[in-house]
């Protein structure tokens, strides 16, 4: 008789290196075949076992927030991600989560302790926020009178013609960021991609903004949330899943988990820290599967890559974003995208999506430890669905990286073009990429 599921975690007191991806990939979803169809139902529970989804707005082939969701469960309506994150009275709102980030809003409190810490650190004496305390007043009043507004909504007689120096954003914007950092403020959508901004009151549910979470115990929480996402984790994984600074303070909070029986202290072949075994933990709760069959097309800011260090760990993949490198200088493309077939990641494809032609670009394509001999076939699979979800017609594969040749030939139905560095795709009017100029991290530690 197999063990339960916790009792099976617990009596784990060392993981190969391919156990652990088995463990980290059935954690994120990957352990089982996508539904047959996605609905509401299938985005929540996806959602829910990511815990967070990061946003960014980088769009050369789709926006980031959309693709986690097709990594797991398939080519779904994008139309039914947006009805759930951008609803009137959505049980999802955004904030500084990992970065730039949707979460429930069910836990906004949570995140008490970085609106503070945010607070203390940009709204301090002397600080832009401080000295224009007239316009920010002022935004308020027009939140609290008009509900929730676009910032091009908002006018302001003494606003300046130049624009401001964070982001490039005029004065109207900046005061609604700050605000919105500080928790005074929430997103309440998105018209296209430009967020509404209300009053915190006008979005979140009372009895949340009545109950925020003390320091320690979000932190504790939080921790224990990244450590279930991720299955097997080091300290620096899980600090990094909410970008809290405070290592002390997730490493108390491992201890009290361990204590409570919810996590394992582990080893895994091949984690080290300065030639030692490096410590991780196990969730109580964590399967190891002993086969993980998958097939997916990662985003960059997906949990399973997103901290390159784990991603070295788990898979041995070196990924940096290329897309502020100079075209000349780039190795693998302007957004590359991970490939996972199996229990590994064994490629990367720099898509593109040219909707005048209605073709899906394959600008690069590279593998990893030579690939699998299957890899061929099942990226080609992917990347016909890939086209079909974004409603294009047709494939087009180019002559730039070791594995475009294997992929023209199992994609007989595809064009070749020559290898062309693609262009910045400009962003939307208010919003950064995320990542690429983040806030001090010491400042989100709280």
């Amino acid at each position: 008789m197999s063990a339960p599921r916790a009792t099976l975690a617990r009596v784990k007191s060392s993981l190969s290196a391919a156990e652990a991806r088995r463990v980290a990939l059935a954690a994120q979803g990957f352990g089982r075949p996508r539904p047959t169809a996605a609905g509401t139902r299938q985005l929540n529970g996806a959602l829910a076992r990511m815990a967070t989804l990061q946003i960014d707005s980088v769009n050369v082939f789709a926006r980031s927030h959309y693709m986690p969701l097709f990594s797991r469960v398939g080519a779904y309506d994008t139309a039914a991600l947006d009805r759930l994150l951008f609803a009137r009275r959505s049980p999802y709102v955004e904030y500084w989560a990992h970065v730039a980030a949707f979460i429930p809003a069910e836990d906004w409190g949570l995140f008490d302790f970085r609106m503070q810490a945010l607070r203390a650190k940009y709204g301090k004496p002397g600080g832009w926020f401080d000295a224009n305390r007239d316009i920010v007043d002022w935004v308020r009043a027009e939140l609290a009178d008009r509900g929730p507004l676009r910032p091009a909504q908002i006018e302001h007689d003494a606003k300046e013609s130049a624009r401001g120096p964070w982001w490039d954003w005029d004065v109207v914007k900046q005061a609604l960021e700050y605000l919105w950092m500080f928790g005074e403020v929430a997103i309440a959508g998105r018209r296209g991609f430009e967020r509404r901004y209300g009053l915190a009151e006008q979005v979140i549910p009372r009895h949340v903004l009545e109950a925020p979470v003390p320091r320690d115990d979000a932190v504790h929480e939080l921790t224990r949330r990244a450590a279930r996402a991720y299955g097997v984790a080091t300290a620096a994984d899980i600090a990094d899943y909410w970008r809290i600074a405070d290592r002390k303070a997730v490493t108390t909070a491992l201890g009290d988990l361990v204590d409570a029986g919810e996590l394992h202290p582990i080893t895994v072949e091949g984690w080290t820290t300065a030639g030692r075994p490096a410590k991780a933990w196990l969730h109580a709760d964590a399967v190891v599967p002993r086969k993980v069959d998958a097939a997916a097309i990662l985003t960059p800011f997906d949990p399973v890559v997103w901290f390159r260090d784990r991603a070295e760990r788990l898979f041995d993949f070196e990924y940096r974003i290329e897309i502020y490198t100079p075209a000349s200088r780039r190795r693998f493309g302007y957004y590359s995208l991970p490939v996972l077939i199996g229990d590994d990641i064994v490629g990367r494809v720099d898509l593109k999506a040219d909707r005048a032609a209605s073709r899906l670009l394959v600008q690069s394509a590279w593998w990893e430890h030579g690939g699998p001999p299957d890899a061929a076939p099942r990226l080609a699979d992917e990347l016909r669905l890939a086209a079909a979800w974004q409603g294009l017609e047709s494939l087009s594969v180019s002559r730039w990286g070791d594995a475009t040749d294997d992929l023209a030939r199992v994609l007989p139905e595809a064009t070749r073009h020559e290898a062309r560095p693609a262009e910045p795709v400009p962003l939307a009017p208010d919003e950064p990429v995320a990542g690429a100029r983040d806030l001090d991290v010491e400042a989100l530690a709280g």
